[in-house]
C-alpha cells in the first residue's frame, strides 16, 4: 500500500494537549506500517518549522515523531514529505533528522501504472484566475501570492535564520496560532467543482495535455474526492488534527479516502 496524509500542524499553540496530538499521529503511521511499501507526507505537517543557525531546544518536542519516522524507514518504508506553506522552511535539518526525502516542488510519480501529481497545494490556481473570480477573492489570492514569495525569499529566510530561536519560534507559533483559529472559527467549505482552486488547476492541467490519474492534494483542510470529466481525480486529504483522514493506493491502483479514527 501507499499512503497519503497531510496538515497535522504539529505543535500549533491552537491545539490543546500536544502530546497526545503526536501520540496519535504516531499510532496512526504506525497502523499504516503494517502494509506501506511508501508514505507521503504533503505538507503542513507542523504548524511552524524554521531551522535556525543556532541550534533549536525546541525542535526536541517533535523527537517521538522523528524516532517513529527513522523507524519505519529502517523497517524499509519510503517516506517522502512535501513542505507546506506552514514549515518551507527546511534546508535539510528535516532530512538529516528522520531519512525523509524531502519535496520543495510538486511532482509527478508513477505507481501500480498511475500517473499522480502530489503537492501541498497552496499558491496552485487557473491560469485565469485574475478574471475568474470577484474582487474580493482575487485580493486574498493576490495577498497570499505576496506573503508565499516573501516566505520564498533567499534574504528574508536569511535574516529569520538568524534571530534566536526563542525568538523566531515565538513569532512563528504565535502566526501561525492566529491561522488556525481564524480558520477553526471561519472554515472555508468546498468551493463547487466550478471555483475550487486545485479542481480548476487539475482540469486545466487535463485540458494541456498533462493527463494524471490521481492529483492529491493538503492544504484546504476539507476531504475531497472528485473524478472530473477527463476521468482523473482530484483528492483533497483532509488533515489529521480535526478530521484525521488520508487515501491509501493499493496494487491494483485504485485509491480510497479513509478516517482513522473510524
Amino acid at each position: 500500500m501507499i499512503y497519503f496524509l497531510s496538515d497535522a500542524h504539529l505543535g500549533s499553540l491552537a491545539i490543546e494537549r500536544g502530546w497526545a496530538h503526536q501520540k496519535k499521529l504516531i499510532d496512526m503511521l504506525e497502523m499504516m506500517s503494517k502494509d506501506a511499501v511508501s508514505i507521503y507526507m504533503l505538507g503542513d505537517m507542523f504548524d511552524f518549522w524554521c531551522e535556525f543557525y543556532a541550534h533549536d531546544h525546541a525542535k526536541r518536542q517533535f523527537s517521538p515523531l522523528m524516532k517513529e519516522i527513522r523507524s519505519l524507514i529502517k523497517r524499509g518504508i519510503h517516506v517522502h514529505f512535501f513542505i507546506g506553506n506552514h514549515d518551507l522552511w527546511t534546508f535539510g535539518g528535516l532530512s538529516k533528522l528522520t531519512g525523509m526525502e524531502v519535496h520543495y516542488e510538486p511532482c509527478t510519480i508513477s505507481r501500480y501504472g498511475k500517473q499522480i501529481y502530489l503537492s501541498h497545494g497552496d499558491g496552485l490556481l487557473p491560469s485565469n484566475w485574475e478574471t475568474l473570480y470577484p474582487r474580493p477573492v482575487r485580493k486574498r489570492i493576490e495577498s497570499f501570492i505576496r506573503l508565499k514569495k516573501l516566505f520564498n525569499s533567499p534574504t528574508a529566510q536569511f535574516f529569520f535564520r538568524c534571530l534566536p530561536p526563542a525568538w523566531g519560534n515565538k513569532l512563528g507559533y504565535t502566526w501561525a496560532k492566529k491561522s488556525r483559529l481564524n480558520e477553526i472559527a471561519n472554515p472555508c467549505p468546498y468551493k463547487g467543482e466550478d471555483k475550487e482552486e486545485l479542481v480548476l488547476f487539475a482540469k486545466e492541467q487535463e485540458k494541456i495535455g498533462n493527463h494524471r490519474d490521481y492529483y492529491i492534494f493538503g492544504h484546504r483542510h476539507i476531504e475531497l474526492d472528485l473524478q472530473i470529466a477527463s476521468g482523473s481525480r482530484v483528492i483533497i486529504l483532509g488533515d489529521c488534527f480535526k478530521q484525521w483522514t488520508y487515501a491509501k493506493l493499493d496494487h491494483k491502483g485504485h485509491l480510497t479516502m479513509h478516517n482513522y479514527e473510524q
